[in-house]
């Protein structure tokens, strides 16, 4: 197989970058799990070996957060997702006089989608956690989402509650 030469400006270089991050960490605790299983072998100490394994790179706080984070953002995209796709028209339909709350919510949705995307591009951009000023903008993005995430939850949970009261089902079952 030939590898082909892009240009290090490419769009998909921070793409490039993230699997070089990955594959780094996997290569790494392959090597230790590699050592640990011969160490097993020749009889070493089980508190030597465990002090190993927490020693592995998937399971660094650096590592937890960038995953925990991305997964975060994407349960959380696929939830207003669903909830723009089925729950707010059948809010619609069901109590018209939902509608500016629902343009509301909508709104919501957009706004924090945009902030959900600046953690996810922050989180990604972490790299070997060396950058303080990243952390920073992470740690500030996370604080900002947090603050209009909880303010949406609240004002969707008063406003809709009493509809969904009446309903036997969700719209989509």
């Amino acid at each position: 197989m030939t590898e082909r030469k892009v240009s290090p400006g490419a769009p998909g270089e921070h793409l490039v970058r993230e699997l070089a991050w990955v594959h780094g960490m996997v290569r790494q605790d392959l090597r230790t799990v590699q050592e640990l299983a011969a160490k097993v072998a020749s009889g070493a100490a089980v508190s030597q070996i465990t002090t190993t394994i927490r020693s592995l790179q998937t399971r660094g706080p650096l590592w937890q957060l960038r995953v925990n984070c991305l997964q975060y953002c994407q349960f959380v995209h696929h939830h207003h997702e669903s909830e723009s796709a089925a729950l707010f028209p059948a809010l619609r339909r069901s109590d018209p006089s939902l509608g500016r709350t629902v343009d509301r919510l909508e709104a919501d949705h957009k706004k924090v989608a945009v902030l959900l995307d600046t953690v996810e591009d922050l989180t990604k951009a972490l790299g070997d956690g060396q950058n303080a000023g990243t952390r920073r903008r992470l740690v500030d993005a996370l604080t900002d989402l947090g603050t209009h995430l909880l303010e949406h939850l609240d004002f969707e949970e008063r406003s809709i509650n009493p509809t969904l009261r009446k309903w036997s089902r969700w719209p989509w079952q």
